[in-house]
């Protein structure tokens, strides 16, 4: 990578407070300090399985991006909670969601030279009070506009959380290993949205406000086990100043297109000029983003985009993309299904969803064993298939008098694709880079999956709000906080089957470029010598 400035920790292939247990100061805990192959201790096998202080720093990371994961999806079955006790119309609701999931992927961005300029654990400890702050604020707040302000808050604490634990697990563990910590990691990113529903339908039938207070008691348990089990990485001779231009760029491009996407769903409409004038402007601010990168050379950009010259990591960000925009978007859809067509309450909704989180938990731990022996690109491809396959049944029976169990069987098939999907292809990209990229590897690609759950939900939301009006009568305003009229029922469930097509349809993408393009080969040696000769572009 171009840049000019003094090697840091993240740059070093192997930190010295990182480092796998028995490797010596700057060699590969595979090839040694000479570069030559070694056998025994120094070289365990998959089957030694994650040392005993990799499964203490995970815990930690679990137990954080649980917290922060929650909150991506514990809203949906709030909104008509809040539509009600806030007097908001779904249109504005929405944004208690996009808010929060904008601001992640802003702030996104900064991770890589935050963790270089103070080390990856301050910058977690430092993103797990600043959540608790937004969490604690965001259940006080007396309306609509501060509670979106203070999501926004959480969301910059948040959108720290996930890529700094991408970097301390990945640097942590040992190469050959690297597919099971990742999915020991995973477990917050795909659990935690569908057990978000379940503990926020609980919370709701109390008030709305404990589904962020309860965030308060375990920021407070987090941040102290942080500080005491998480390597000390504090990096060295550090001079690299931040890439404002870069910020000043990308931040406002993508709050720009959220906000196009959003508008549209209060004007039922993608072609009104409140619609495309921030969209365009948004995107056209992306675009000049990314050519400045890629022509930068004095100094390391803010998003090292020039990894995606590499076919692992252009590949997984595409697939990783296409998916979570299909996933998170059908995410936002099924809650509502429960609580307007079926009349169930938002507990109910919430343990509707139990099935599909044991299947994505228990896929999710399979797969990520076996990209560690398994062509990723088989495991990944056979992954999408059957999602697509579980969303796509679930789209062709889904009325108002469907059998529970049948629903409830697709939703769990969706959860084994979604399980061998999204963690796997993230590894794959991740273990295609030589160490001293982890951090901006797993920076891209976190962007890439905030901004694709961003976009996704905004879709979906147009599109039902859309459908609702032309097919079911509804009002583009319609607060959804009373029952729906009887003579309605019929468009509002052909509203939600047509609303489903467009996140099938992006799975089926997600898979042709997956099944495509994806490397099927292993590599987990990450010295900078084979990354130059293992170069997939």
């Amino acid at each position: 990578m171009a840049g000019t400035s003094p090697p840091t920790a993240l740059d070093h292939p192997d930190p010295p407070n990182l480092r796998p247990h028995g490797s010596e100061p700057g060699s590969d805990p595979v090839r040694g300090a000479t570069g030559r192959p070694v056998a025994g201790p120094a070289a365990p096998g998959p089957s030694a399985g994650i040392d005993r202080q990799t499964r203490l720093t995970l815990a930690v990371l679990v137990l954080g991006g649980l917290m922060v994961v929650l909150d991506v999806t514990i809203t949906n079955v709030a909104i008509r909670s809040l539509s009600r006790d806030l007097h908001a119309p779904l249109a504005v609701i929405q944004w208690v969601t996009t808010g929060y999931t904008l601001a992640l992927a802003v702030v996104v961005p900064t991770t890589a030279w935050l963790a270089a300029r103070l080390g990856t654990r301050r910058v977690y400890v430092a993103a797990l009070g600043l959540f608790g702050l937004g969490s604690l604020l965001a259940g006080l707040a007396p309306n609509i506009g501060s509670l979106v302000a203070f999501r926004v808050l959480q969301g910059i604490g948040g959108g720290l959380v996930n890529p700094i634990a991408m970097t301390i697990a990945m640097r942590s563990a040992r190469p050959e290993v690297r597919g099971r910590t990742m999915g020991v990691l995973g477990l917050p990113v795909l659990v935690g949205p569908l057990a978000g529903p379940t503990l926020g339908g609980w919370l709701v039938e109390y008030s709305w406000r404990w589904i962020f207070l309860i965030n308060v008691p375990i920021a407070l348990v987090a941040i102290p086990l942080a500080l005491w089990l998480l390597p000390r990485d504090a990096p060295e001779g550090v001079r690299e100043r931040l890439d404002v231009p870069g910020l000043a760029l990308i931040g406002p491009g993508l709050a720009a297109v959220v906000y196009g996407l959003a508008e549209s769903g209060r004007r039922g409409t993608l072609v009104s000029a409140a619609v495309l004038v921030p969209a365009l402007l948004g995107l056209g601010l992306c675009v000049v983003f990314v050519l400045r990168a890629v022509r930068l050379r004095t100094r390391r950009p803010l998003v090292e985009v020039r990894l995606l010259g590499r076919r692992a990591v252009a590949s997984g960000a595409g697939t990783l993309g296409l998916f979570a925009a299909a996933y998170f978007g059908s995410m936002f859809i099924v809650p509502l299904y429960w609580q307007l067509v079926r009349g169930q309450s938002p507990a109910a909704a919430g343990l509707l969803a139990i099935p599909q989180a044991l299947t994505t938990g228990v896929s999710l731990q399979v797969a990520s064993r076996l990209i560690d022996r398994v062509p990723p690109a088989r495991v990944v491809g056979a992954g999408i298939v059957i999602a697509t396959a579980g969303l796509l049944t679930t789209l062709l029976q889904l009325d108002a008098n469907t059998p529970y169990w049948r629903l409830l069987a697709s939703m769990a098939v969706t959860g084994i694709g979604t399980g061998a999907t999204i963690m796997p292809t993230i590894t794959t990209a991740m273990r295609h880079l030589p160490d001293r990229d982890t951090a901006a590897g797993s920076t891209l690609l976190n962007i890439t999956n905030q901004v694709a759950v961003s976009v996704g939900t905004a879709l979906t939301s147009v599109l039902l709000a859309s459908n609702l009006a032309s097919l079911a009568g509804l009002d583009q305003g319609a607060d959804l906080s009373g029952d729906i009229p009887a003579t309605a029922a019929g468009g509002v469930v052909a509203a939600f089957r047509h609303t489903l097509l467009l996140p099938v349809a992006l799975m089926a993408v997600a898979g042709a470029v997956a099944l495509l393009l994806l490397p099927r080969g292993e590599r987990h040696d990450t010295s900078v010598e084979a990354e130059a000769a293992h170069a997939d572009l």
